[in-house]
């Protein structure tokens, strides 16, 4: 049982844990793979050397002495550090650093769970964010071999003895249905209830060793709440209970053991803690999924067969849900299980709880933090430049256009004079009426139309017409013309879609992608050498700018000389279109700008654009 001498041995090893943290490496803290996502963003997957020995003393203490948490996220840390620090040493790339990065973070997973294939996607889908074959092939090697490593000292066994499941009847779908929906909402309140007393513990203001101290302690004291069964740890011993064939836990007491996990888990690793979320939402997922197929042999028995079944489903679909690595999860008990029997199932429910947690909460437990430092990651393949673009930054305002009633002679003559290969067609109040090319008047010349016939006759109407508007992206733009193998678009106007207010062509674009791909190149080697400096005192601010604030209206140049030195505008979100500054860009009402800035210039940086310092 929990005695006061391990409450005071958990206090003792939380003031341990804080001390580490706060005095060698305050990436320890918490669970570390979103440290290890932050290196891969922004430090060319750059990790201190000593961040592994910290994480390492610190998680042992923790898990060791009986903080809720697992082992899972740790062992991701220290195999990306030690991946890391192999590249720093060898003198390696930034893309061979971070490919060394998501080496170590598979081979971490693979050996914990004795599942490389897990291991591997793990890794290119939560650290790498990619399945490029640049990453693939090196990470699956690295899984392997650990996988293989941790075969050989600890034997052929995985993480739990899964039993062979398997769909026993149609009518269980929709059940496992409802247990998708429960995982989404617990893993929602999962992410949001942990990062909230993160946040209370971080205003408290008061030593990390002793905030990490309290939260041991009043970690032990919820498992006293619960005494004849162990919340703390990783909980690995419940899962297997959980997921067992000659399953025998309550309702009463898989909901008790479901609120404790949460509620231990989140004051072990708000208060400073060192330890891994993955474990914890096994857990949770674990007793859930226990509980929904508890409820349904109650009242089914011939259709809801096994509760241990709806457990394992739960496991994975609480994790995806969380982590938004639904691929992970379906491959990590499927390897457990070495049975494909309640795949059907198991795939039903964890994609359904991922999309359900994206709708409900767009960031995953990993993310969150990210964001709440300015972080925005862009997974999966590399930001189009010409996504930074809006259509009204390249637009050609000043352009040639022809009345309905302009002849056939006249628009030849002006094609002739003007060498171009079009002109919007207006009506008699200047209103957009259609576009007049080359290809229309090389069609009524072949049919030999007579030289008086007035443009409306042939040109294309604006019933016909593809058209952008200002606000949308070059990149969107560029999309449609491609649809009809067109050259250019008039730009009308987002509320009349008669009113020309510009034109866009394809040297338009070539222009526009060539300043993107030289404002990116800038912008990169600005960042870098921020990055050079100390990066514990800077940070990312995200500012949305409100009616009344000083900066609406201005120009980019207009406030520069306002701002501090060391601060870099990184981006601006604008109707939901990612924009990269320049000197000319107007701010406007509802922007979201990203700043990189100092820590010290935070509220200077506030003070420049906002009305009030919030």
């Amino acid at each position: 049982g929990l005695t006061i001498g391990r409450l005071l041995m958990m206090a003792l090893a939380g003031l341990l844990v804080g001390y580490m943290v706060a005095r060698w490496a305050s990436e320890a803290k918490g669970h570390g793979v979103p440290e290890v996502m932050e290196a891969m963003a922004i430090r060319g997957g750059r990790i201190r050397p000593r961040v592994a020995a910290v994480k390492v003393l610190a998680s042992s203490l923790t898990i060791g002495t009986g903080g809720s948490a697992g082992r899972e996220g740790p062992i991701v840390q220290v195999g990306s550090a030690l991946g890391s620090t192999l590249g720093q040493v060898f003198g390696f790339s930034e893309e061979r650093v971070r490919t060394l990065v998501a080496c170590g973070a598979a081979a971490g997973i693979a050996s914990t769970f004795n599942a490389p294939i897990a291991g591997a996607i793990f890794a290119l889908e939560v650290i790498a964010g990619t399945f490029t074959i640049r990453y693939f092939g090196a990470v699956v090697i690295s899984s392997v071999t650990a996988a293989v490593v941790s075969r050989s000292l600890l034997g052929d066994r995985p993480a739990f003895t899964v039993p062979a499941y398997a769909l026993s009847h149609l009518g269980e779908l929709p059940i496992y249905i409802v247990l998708g929906v429960l995982a989404a909402l617990v893993a929602v309140f999962y992410i949001r209830f942990l990062y909230l007393a993160e946040d209370l513990f971080d205003r408290w203001k008061m030593p990390l060793p002793f905030k990490a101290a309290l939260g041991m302690a009043l970690t032990g004291a919820v498992a006293l709440l619960l005494p004849e069964r162990n919340v703390l740890g990783p909980g690995l011993h419940a899962i297997g209970e959980a997921i067992a064939e000659n399953f025998h836990l309550s309702l009463g007491l898989m909901a008790a053991l479901l609120i404790l996990k949460l509620l231990a888990t989140t004051l072990t690793l708000a208060s400073g803690n060192s330890g891994g979320v993955f474990a914890p939402s096994l857990f949770m997922g674990a007793v859930l999924g226990g509980m929904v197929g508890t409820v349904a042999h109650m009242f089914w028995p011939t259709v809801a067969v096994n509760p241990g079944a709806y457990a394992i489903v739960g496991m994975a679909a609480v994790f995806s849900s969380s982590a938004r690595a639904p691929i992970t999860a379906i491959l990590i008990v499927f390897e457990m299980s070495n049975d494909y029997k309640l795949i059907l199932p198991l795939m039903l429910a964890t994609v359904l709880a991922t999309l359900l947690a994206e709708l409900l909460f767009r960031d995953s437990i990993y993310t969150l933090k990210l964001r709440l430092k300015g972080i925005s990651l862009q997974r999966g393949r590399d930001v189009d430049v010409l996504e930074s673009l809006l259509v009204e930054e390249v637009m050609v305002e000043k352009m040639e256009t022809v009345r309905t009633d302009t002849t056939l002679v006249e628009v030849s003559d002006l094609f002739a004079e003007t060498h171009s290969h079009g002109f919007p067609v207006l009506d008699e109040n200047g209103a957009l009426w259609g576009i007049v090319t080359v290809s229309d008047l090389d069609r009524v010349v072949a049919d030999e139309l007579p030289r008086r016939t007035p443009v409306a006759d042939f040109a294309t109407p604006r019933s016909r017409l593809l058209t952008a508007t200002p606000n949308e992206s070059v990149s969107e733009a560029l999309t449609r013309m491609g649809t009809r193998g067109i050259g250019r678009l008039p730009v009308v106007a987002v509320d009349d879609p008669a009113q020309l207010i510009g034109w866009i062509r394809r040297d338009d674009i070539i222009r526009a992608y060539n300043m993107a791909i030289t404002r990116r190149a800038e912008l990169q080697h600005r960042t870098k050498r921020m990055q050079l400096r100390n990066l514990d005192n800077t940070e990312f601010l995200e500012i949305e700018l409100k009616a009344g604030d000083q900066a609406i209206n201005k120009t980019i140049q207009d406030v520069a000389p306002k701002l501090p030195k060391e601060c870099i505008l990184v981006s601006i979100r604008r109707n939901g279109k990612m924009m990269i500054p320049h000197g000319d860009t107007t701010l406007q009402i509802g922007d979201r700008i990203t700043a990189f800035v100092a820590v010290r210039d935070a509220k200077a940086v506030h003070a420049c654009l906002r009305k009030t310092i919030t």
